[in-house]
């Protein structure tokens, strides 16, 4: 059976859909909710007994929940800047390195069927398999990241190998890997979808260390973008499903 991940759905659907998308130069802040969920926002403010969470420091992206919904709040300091670097050698021609490759975009259907069976295998829901792919490679089997992540779901080289990955290139063998590195990070985190994909974007010992979603604003962007394409996947899912119902059940 299937984890049951449709009640995490809503509930993410609105307090963690864009929330971790805060750009201020100053201090986040994290709003922790009643149900658990940890929202990272720019400030929040009460308005008409109602708490306004602003994603933004212009004030125009925000969302409103009952104050009973919030446990606590508390500032989130951006992570420590990078020392600065010594600026690069110039290239070398000789040396130089090709740019890697990007082609062999799957199709909707082959990627369905990929994802299925790994679905099925592995016990993770599809549509969240789907939002991860179009996040790390837009279905790109040969897609790789500055940092050295390849194939459909980014997996590293020592993650792949770990995995028994062969070639991360192969998209059954990517998805196959990447689908079973998340179904551990689900089971680590009992079935939190936020902290297993800031897990899988982070990598669970900056989960750990911060004890939720590390304060990086690619891994709240991450997070936030994923989950948004999960709650929209599953809303036309069970949009489908009504109309098809619909279609089925006799009229009286």
């Amino acid at each position: 059976m299937k984890r049951l991940l449709t009640m995490r759905i809503r509930i993410t659907t609105v307090f963690l859909g864009l929330a971790s998308l805060a750009t201020s130069a100053r201090a986040a802040e994290r709003i922790t909710l009643a149900n658990g969920f940890d929202v990272v926002c720019d400030h929040h403010a009460l308005v008409e007994g109602r708490v306004r969470v602003y994603l933004k420091a212009a004030e125009l992206d925000y969302f409103e929940i009952k104050p009973e919904a919030v446990s606590t709040v508390e500032l989130v300091p951006d992570p420590p800047a990078e020392p600065a670097k010594a600026p690069d050698a110039p290239p070398n021609p000789a040396t130089k390195q090709s740019v890697p490759v990007i082609d062999a975009r799957l199709t909707t259907t082959d990627l369905h069927q990929l994802l299925s069976r790994a679905s099925t295998e592995h016990n993770v829901d599809e549509d969240l398999l789907a939002s991860v792919v179009k996040m790390e490679s837009g279905g790109y089997t040969r897609a790789t990241s500055r940092a050295g992540a390849r194939g459909l779901m980014q997996l590293m080289p020592s993650t792949a190998k770990q995995l028994g990955v062969a070639d991360s290139f192969q998209p059954e063998q990517n998805v196959r890997g990447g689908t079973a590195y998340l179904d551990t990070l689900l089971t680590r985190y009992h079935d939190n979808i936020a902290l297993a994909l800031a897990a899988y974007n982070a990598g669970p010992e900056a989960v750990d260390r911060y004890h939720g979603i590390p304060p990086y604003h690619e891994t709240r962007v991450y997070v936030a973008r994923v989950i948004h394409e999960f709650n929209r996947r599953v809303v036309a899912r069970e949009r489908a499903s009504r109309v098809m119902t619909a279609q089925i059940t006799p009229s009286h």
